[in-house]
């Protein structure tokens, strides 16, 4: 084969690779004290993800990190391990590193204005108050990335919302956490393999 042929055709390879790779980000912080927090369903989700696809985490710069393929599509995990106000280091870090594409980008969040348990999914939108989601946007500068909320309700008295969000899951929620994390991780594979339009048309709502 003539040699330049042969990097021509890797080159075109690696980008239709590019086009193939996912950055999935479960928001969230790191420790043991927060392990269990409502704040850290992110973590929750992308744990119970890897798992599914018998794959582990190793800490890698600015956050743990594994990977899998599926149906011809890489899907690269992170848990940022900044903290969650600063979160977006890492995403925008791993973005780069990976060469991942802004539209493949997909953040994996709790939000205490939707009712524990229930999900949205949107490609754009405000942080809404979400110190997470606010740094991402101002590292990327833009709210145009994707991004999966996971309802924790918002039964807090007033001035007690940091209070709530790292607090723990009560056992109610934990029992039905059972059920509405494997719907996330159905999301996650969804949004790699049958695009952005068809997930949020199966997932939003449920």
């Amino acid at each position: 084969m003539n040699i330049f042929k042969f990097f021509f055709k890797k080159s075109s390879e690696t980008k239709q690779e590019v086009m193939k790779k996912f950055l999935i980000v479960g928001l969230g912080n790191i420790g043991d004290a927060y392990a269990n927090s409502r704040h850290n369903i992110g973590f929750q989700v992308l744990d119970a993800l890897a798992k599914d696809q018998e794959v582990k985490f190793e800490t890698e710069k600015l956050g743990d990190i594994t990977r899998f393929r599926h149906k011809g599509r890489t899907f690269i995990l992170l848990k940022p391990s900044t903290y969650m106000n600063l979160s977006g280091k890492a995403v925008s870090y791993w973005m780069t590193q990976e060469k991942i594409q802004l539209e493949n980008v997909f953040v994996v969040t709790d939000d205490v204005h939707l009712d524990f348990g229930s999900v949205r999914i949107k490609t754009k939108g405000s942080a809404g108050g979400h110190n997470g989601l606010k740094d991402i946007q101002e590292k990327l500068n833009t709210q145009q990335y994707t991004r999966f909320r996971f309802g924790v309700g918002g039964n807090y008295a007033k001035g007690r919302q940091a209070d709530f969000v790292l607090g723990s899951w009560t056992k109610e929620e934990e029992s039905q956490l059972i059920e509405r994390i494997p719907l996330a991780t159905k999301a996650i594979v969804s949004f790699g393999t049958d695009g952005i339009n068809n997930t949020m048309n199966s997932y939003n709502g449920k």
